[in-house]
């Protein structure tokens, strides 16, 4: 196939993430279609301009609908904020653009699912930026659990942390309000662990669960006053897996000390699965295996047995970061379009994902258990 154009927009953290990717991708995997980073879209002009010649773009627009009309574009990357992912999405599935957005879909569970029917009707493909299970060290985790290595799954633990919002003098943003951000925590770090407990586990049938905004106001930026915190600091909920396991998720944006602590456990009838997001290229495996004063956790460090590892580094232990995740990610995308098979997380599957988030959301509010399937 010939060469596939990228359109980008946004340049903060997720995307500066997708521009190293995509300026990567080729390099690290080989076997991807040829890419060109056509034009870059952010507010001003200007900005817009000097990163698009900082992220190798060849042309740079203050207005993302333009970068949608291009016929040079084929892929359209959404790094917004949140509440700007369902009109972008939506417009460039109606160009016939493949979509690449960051998670979660969309602020509401409705709009989630008219992008995901307006994708399945249009036949484009669609990524969702769950990178984190493209780990090698989480891939294996799954292909432990296939292969029976802790017998069968009888319970599962998940917790993601972070402190961004532990500081309750830090200004009030736009990540405060439900009509900008959505869901507070369990929108921005929930998702995540949820993709996690699916790949390991498997669906989720139904939760009970309770939420707390610890900081109920913030300090505006201008030193005029606080305003109100919509949103959720921290959730928990008790879960039932539709294979009838059981397990616990929680999450938190006030927990001092946690920079990324996306971490789980995975008990099985032979042994158990332990990960820690901070520690990404590390696995803990315990095997009730011979004798009793002999057994103990094993820590597997990813190396070239772990694919795509080999692709980064011929060395095992030297370690992949973030943004590696992000080349595994963008490279999937290339080859499901160039291949022409679902890309995973699709819209399809992220719509899943965080189905369950909104469930969370309903059974804390409603103070009842909720089926996720019901949604």
């Amino acid at each position: 196939m010939g060469s596939i154009g990228i359109g980008l927009i946004g340049t903060g953290f997720m995307g500066k993430a997708h521009a190293l990717a995509f300026g990567a991708v080729r390099a690290v995997m080989g076997d991807v279609p040829d890419i060109r980073l056509e034009i870059l879209c952010d507010t001003p002009t200007d900005k817009a301009s000097d990163m698009a010649s900082q992220f190798g773009f060849a042309r740079a627009t203050d207005d993302w609908k333009t970068l949608i009309s291009d016929p040079k574009v084929d892929i359209v990357s959404i790094t917004t904020p949140n509440m700007l992912h369902f009109d972008m999405a939506l417009a460039a599935i109606a160009a016939g653009k493949h979509v690449y957005c960051e998670k979660p879909l969309s602020l509401t569970l409705d709009q989630a699912h008219k992008m995901r029917d307006a994708a399945r009707k249009a036949g484009v493909k669609t990524m969702v930026g769950y990178n984190y299970i493209k780990n090698p060290a989480f891939t294996h985790a799954c292909k432990l659990i296939c292969d029976g290595a802790i017998g069968d799954i009888v319970h599962f633990r998940g917790w993601v942390d972070e402190d961004y919002q532990a500081n309750p003098e830090l200004p009030w943003t736009w990540r405060s309000t439900i009509a900008d951000a959505g869901l507070g925590a369990l929108g921005d770090l929930g998702c995540h662990l949820v993709s996690m407990a699916y790949g390991l586990v498997g669906p989720i049938d139904s939760l009970i669960a309770d939420m707390q905004t610890i900081h109920d106001t913030r300090p505006l930026a201008d030193g005029s006053g606080r305003a109100k915190v919509e949103n959720e600091d921290t959730a928990t909920a008790l879960v039932r897996f539709a294979n009838g396991v059981q397990g616990s998720l929680s999450t938190s944006r006030s927990a001092w000390g946690r920079k990324n602590r996306l971490a789980w456990e995975v008990h099985g009838t032979k042994g158990m699965l332990c990960f820690d997001q901070e520690r990404l290229n590390e696995l803990q495996l315990y095997r009730n295996d011979g004798p009793t004063g002999k057994q103990g956790f094993t820590t597997i460090l990813t190396g070239p047995e772990h694919p795509p590892y080999g692709n980064f580094c011929p060395a095992p232990g030297h370690q992949l970061g973030f943004n590696d995740l992000k080349v595994i990610e963008a490279a999937a995308f290339l080859r499901a379009i160039r291949d022409n098979h679902a890309a995973y997380p699709s819209f399809d599957d992220a719509f899943e994902f965080e189905k369950v988030i909104h469930a969370i959301a309903i059974s804390a509010r409603e103070e009842r258990r909720v089926r996720v399937g019901e949604l």
